[in-house]
């Protein structure tokens, strides 16, 4: 099972069909500091990649870290910017390392072509703003399950663990942010969607902490 946020609306690759890119030559922390300064210079609200990858191999920010070789090679780019949500994907290349490339290069083309004084009836990056409604795909939040470090299918016991123990490293009480506290509470709200809304602390005992 791949651990890949996939947008619900995009079409994935046979991987009888994906073709290596020989003329790339970047590598995968090359791409992936490209990437974040393309989306510095976008002026974006937030923004998070995804990938097949987890634990270890992966950046907060959903990013692959240069170790990353997940059986599934696709890679996701999501970013919000002035309230509509947009996401590129690739799988077309059974290497990691040519999807990342891929959208990547998408991106900065597109921006460049965006700076022209070219009139056109919409932004250059409407192609890939995501249709309202999908709440998982749209959210500029990382999937729950890696926010948590859980698996995908963790027990609610196993769930109510992880969050405890994120809510201790993040909470604003213990050097975190009040961001990624939220965000720990938003990704157990989203795998235990039927237990009691979080109270304001999570549950959580900042003492024992101590």
């Amino acid at each position: 099972m791949t651990n890949i946020d996939w947008p619900v609306a995009f079409e994935r690759t046979d991987a009888v069909d994906r073709e290596p890119n020989r003329s790339f030559e970047a590598t995968i922390a090359d791409t992936t500091r490209d990437i974040a300064t393309e989306m510095d210079r976008m002026d974006v609200d937030e923004w998070r990649a995804s990938t097949g990858s987890g634990g270890p191999h992966t950046k907060p920010s959903g990013m692959p870290k240069h170790s990353a070789n997940p059986d599934d090679p696709g890679f996701v780019l999501y970013w919000t910017k002035d309230g509509e949500q947009y996401a590129v994907a690739c799988d077309a290349s059974p290497k990691l390392r040519d999807n990342v490339r891929y959208c990547y290069k998408w991106i900065n083309e597109t921006r460049m072509r965006s700076n022209r004084p070219v009139e056109t009836g919409d932004s250059e990056f409407a192609t890939a703003r995501l249709p309202s409604g999908d709440e998982e795909a749209t959210t500029a939040d990382p999937p729950a399950h890696i926010v948590l470090d859980v698996d995908r299918d963790a027990t609610p016991a196993a769930v109510e663990s992880a969050f405890r123990e994120k809510a201790r490293e993040v909470h604003p009480d213990a050097g975190g942010s009040e961001e990624a506290f939220k965000r720990a509470q938003r990704a157990k709200e989203r795998l235990l969607p039927d237990e009691p809304e979080c109270v304001t602390d999570g549950g959580v005992d900042m003492e024992d902490k101590q």
